[in-house]
């Protein structure tokens, strides 16, 4: 039987529509072949283009969108010459994060066998693990309502049980997923600052207490500054990692930078309902329109699409098909063919979309 999905899709800002395009594409092509699920798309408007235009960030007709859908695929939001009055940047992407409760920001790091990195791999050495940023509170909470005045200025960091019990308990999950697939280590680690803050002391606490209901799975910390030097100097040795809003910030373009920069990031944001998928770049306006601009983080968040929506709805059609588009895009930077400048090649945004779906579909 064929079960229908609709995905709500924010078109983004600068490179944002010229790589949402070929991904909607690509997608279109999966559900059209397949006799398990059918895709349809709804157009969400938002972002600094359209409040540069009607003086609104993000519509509530566009919000009803996303909650309607079954998923929704956000591109690069953003552009540097259009603010909010009060100077801070217009980012749609992190009010859906706070009006959905999408309190898991996943961000995998992988590096395969011919793909470029600045690291040197000793042999027999893999880097595949998860970094899982806290996305609706932490330092971000007060996002945009900070207090600043004459003198001094003050944003309000904020933890809360209930939100960080539902965190671990998916980061727990998610390293009990990847073991049975194969993959990782059977270990969550928290990264904190517990040694100076005690809103980071009660995180930790929260942790450990969640991690009694996971027996099976290994349970340890590191505190943030000394992760930030692990990740470069032995990265290898990390599986799932959870941490807090601003820490995940910094540490996921961190992660970007060793699989040879965000061109290669994808990313989700995860809540109990509802999921945004989208690349961790952002829309660079200066390439924007010359049709150069690197898709595949964008088509990447979009397999990580549809394996979150084939495992939440028992769908192994779109689980296979999110790990073939995933392949192709591995067997692209293996093969070092049809790859964007900044990923050291030549190719066209279409180049590379093109290259992709000829890799799935033969055509």
């Amino acid at each position: 039987m064929t079960k229908a999905f609709e995905i709500a899709v924010f078109q983004g800002d600068g490179i944002g529509p010229e790589i949402m395009a070929p991904t909607v594409e690509i997608l279109k092509k999966f559900s059209d072949a397949s006799d398990r699920y059918s895709l349809t798309f709804a157009d969400a408007p938002a972002g600094a283009a359209h409040y540069a235009v009607t003086g609104d960030s993000f519509p509530d007709e566009s919000l009803k969108v996303a909650k309607r859908a079954d998923a929704i695929l956000l591109s690069a939001m953003g552009l540097p010459d259009v603010r909010y009055p009060d100077g801070t940047e217009i980012s749609p992407q992190i009010d859906l994060r706070k009006k959905l409760t999408l309190f898991a920001g996943v961000r995998p790091v992988t590096i395969k066998p011919g793909q470029l990195s600045p690291l040197i791999i000793p042999e027999g050495k893999e880097i595949d693990f998860v970094l899982i940023r806290e996305s609706t509170e932490g330092l971000f909470y007060t996002q945009g309502c900070g207090e600043v005045g004459q003198d001094e200025a003050r944003e309000t960091l904020l933890i809360t049980r209930d939100i960080s019990e539902k965190l671990f308990q998916f980061a727990f999950n998610l390293a009990r997923s990847r073991k049975l697939a194969n993959r990782g280590m059977s270990k969550v680690t928290c990264v904190d600052k517990a040694n100076v803050f005690r809103a980071f002391a009660f995180f930790r606490e929260i942790f450990d207490q969640q991690a009694r209901d996971f027996p099976d799975i290994v349970a340890d910390h590191a505190y943030v500054d000394a992760t930030a030097l692990w990740m470069v100097q032995k990265p290898w040795d990390f599986d799932v990692l959870v941490t807090e809003n601003m820490f995940g910030d910094i540490l996921s373009d961190l992660g970007a930078g060793l699989m040879g920069g965000l061109g290669l990031a994808p990313s989700a944001d995860i809540g109990l309902e509802h999921a945004v998928f989208q690349p961790c770049h952002g829309s660079a306006p200066d390439i924007a329109g010359q049709g150069i601009s690197n898709p595949l983080a964008m088509i990447l968040s979009a397999a990580m699409m549809l394996d979150w929506l084939g495992i939440k709805h028992e769908n192994s059609a779109m689980v296979e098909d999110g790990n073939r588009l995933r392949a192709a895009v591995e067997g692209l930077v293996f093969s070092r063919t049809a790859l964007t400048r900044d990923l050291g090649g030549s190719a066209t945004t279409k180049d590379t979309s093109d290259a992709i779906s000829k890799a799935i579909f033969g055509q």
